[in-house]
């Protein structure tokens, strides 16, 4: 809404492909999950959204200035942190996932007044 690169559809996204990836494992695995394959899939999640977050910010950084810049880094966060409730989500901790997305809505919004 506020032509930002990061926006709601980016989120969910992010958040959705999360949760998919942690189903996978949960739902192919031997009864008891294996441990291993999980801790894999979620440290690739926050691998690969580091890679999103650190392109969102270079693209925003790559105006000609004669200073250095960095903008993004709050949509970068953002988009890091859903990707976090997409693996609460996808293991089923839905309280953990509606608490992380109350206290991100109140960070973004309510603190930003603050700033």
């Amino acid at each position: 809404m506020k032509h930002k690169p990061a926006g709601l559809r980016t989120h969910m996204l992010v958040s959705f492909g999360s949760a998919v990836f942690m189903i996978i494992p949960l739902q192919t695995a031997i009864l008891p999950p294996n441990p291993d394959a999980l801790s894999r899939v979620i440290q690739g999640i926050a691998a690969g959204v580091g890679f999103l977050g650190a392109g969102e910010i270079v693209r925003q950084s790559s105006q000609q200035s004669q200073q250095l810049e960095i903008h993004g880094l709050t949509s970068a966060a953002s988009v890091w942190v859903s990707a976090g409730l997409g693996v609460a989500a996808g293991f089923g901790l839905w309280q953990l996932g509606l608490i992380g997305a109350v206290l991100t809505f109140v960070v973004l919004n309510v603190f930003k007044r603050f700033e």
